[in-house]
């Protein structure tokens, strides 16, 4: 289950009434017969109105399916995303019409600094050079290729469906006549974090019905698992000496690059323990301090009144002799995650012949700041509004006390490391 957007629900369009009812009825269906027949006319539907940037008509539809029908929410939300990152092209060979599949794949990478992690336009030799080995190791034979010539952080990726539809059709068209891609002239800024991810978007085509990655061919069928693994071994060893260039003085980890929602759904989780190790590793070398000198502070947030639904915890660091909140991190939930935990990826492995045990955000956090030497945690029993600083927009964090502060660094903290959030 995947969480709406929070804008409240507007009186439903005729459009919004058809999405929503074409979803309903494919949970219905007792056949693949006629969920294929209900799908098709779902995405027809889709593809209008992602052409026409109808994206309101989307939304609508799917903030009410989330109050009432989460069955038919997910298939609806399957349904945009898969019509938003793919497209198909018919062209002629030879008197035969050929048809080609599109897919919008992300290649994500996390990063962690102390400096600055960079984004934007991409030179041209580094664009080469990263086309080749991606083509190399992990695309399928036959398939054609488009790279965008720039390294996106997260706010810069595509806001919506709709502007997600327009780029794998961009994208799409110059991976079929081989065209060269036009960089942004400026990228919208972007915050700076001490651990973020960057990402790499591109479109792969392949002949209708053929596999689009190395691990898809018919030779890998038996042991898919292993040359997927063996595939991003290959990419990481090739790619990482490259990204490297473009992100001085960061740390990275390479992932696989997968159709774009699910790879960036997918690094959106990855980036949080990094975010907690680059924090402390942050803190410790800046303040002179061990990170047995510090302690953390969890606390609860939402966008509903202080008895709603966690939407994401935010984690506070002070000295262990003060209150005073020096740095912060966000812990964002996605998915079926929530502050309970969830039996599809909660249930951890418990002691021999005991059974697994549910695991909850709130212990996985504290089990990574454990594991960087924090060993004074306090987790706050109240549940907050997320609340933002009216003049820079950075979150604002539990102190020990319960009180939601904004994060400072000591006065003689050396210049250049106040500006992260």
């Amino acid at each position: 289950m995947r969480r709406p957007s929070k804008d409240s629900t507007p009186k439903l369009s005729a459009e919004s009434l058809r999405l929503a009812s074409l979803s309903q009825a494919i949970v219905q269906v007792a056949s693949r017969v006629e969920e294929r027949v209900l799908e098709r006319h779902l995405d027809t539907h889709l593809q209008k109105l992602l052409k026409t940037s109808h994206q309101d008509s989307i939304d609508a539809s799917l903030n009410m399916l989330f109050k009432d029908d989460l069955a038919a929410y997910d298939v609806l939300m399957d349904g945009v995303e898969a019509i938003s990152e793919s497209s198909t092209m018919v062209e002629m060979q030879d008197g035969v019409e050929v048809t080609w599949q599109a897919l919008l794949v992300a290649a994500p990478i996390l990063a962690w600094t102390r400096f600055t992690i960079a984004s934007g336009p991409i030179p041209g030799e580094i664009m080469t050079t990263l086309s080749a080995h991606f083509s190399a190791h992990l695309l399928a034979e036959g398939t054609r290729l488009a790279i965008a010539p720039t390294l996106y952080a997260i706010d810069q990726l595509p806001r919506t469906h709709a502007e997600a539809y327009a780029m794998t059709h961009k994208l799409a068209q110059s991976a079929h006549k081989g065209s060269a891609i036009k960089a942004p002239a400026r990228a919208p800024d972007t915050a700076p974090f001490l651990a973020d991810t960057r990402y790499l978007l591109a479109v792969i085509i392949a002949p209708q019905g053929a596999p689009m990655f190395r691990w898809q061919e018919p030779a890998h069928h038996v042991n898919f698992v292993a040359e997927r693994s063996k595939a991003l071994e290959q990419w990481r060893t090739q790619a990482t000496p490259t990204l490297a260039r473009l992100m001085p003085g960061c740390g990275i980890e390479v992932l696989l690059p997968e159709a774009y929602y699910v790879a960036c759904r997918e690094a959106d989780k990855l980036v949080r323990p990094v975010s907690i190790r680059a924090a402390v590793h942050y803190l410790t070398n800046v303040l002179g301090v061990e990170a047995a000198d510090l302690r953390a502070v969890i606390a609860g947030f939402g966008e509903e009144a202080a008895d709603g639904q966690v939407d994401e915890y935010r984690v506070s660091f002070t000295l262990r002799q003060t209150a005073d909140v020096v740095y912060g991190i966000v812990w964002p939930l996605y998915g079926q995650e929530d502050e309970d935990g969830t039996p599809m990826n909660g249930l951890q492995p418990g002691a021999p012949g005991s059974e697994p045990v549910l695991v909850t955000p709130v212990d996985e956090i504290i089990g990574h700041l454990k594991e960087v030497g924090i060993n004074h945690v306090k987790k706050i029993g109240e549940r907050y509004v997320a609340e933002y600083c009216d003049d820079c927009g950075a979150p604002l964090f539990a102190d020990p006390g319960g009180e939601l502060v904004h994060a400072e660094m000591p006065e003689d903290t050396p210049e250049g490391t106040e500006h992260f959030h």
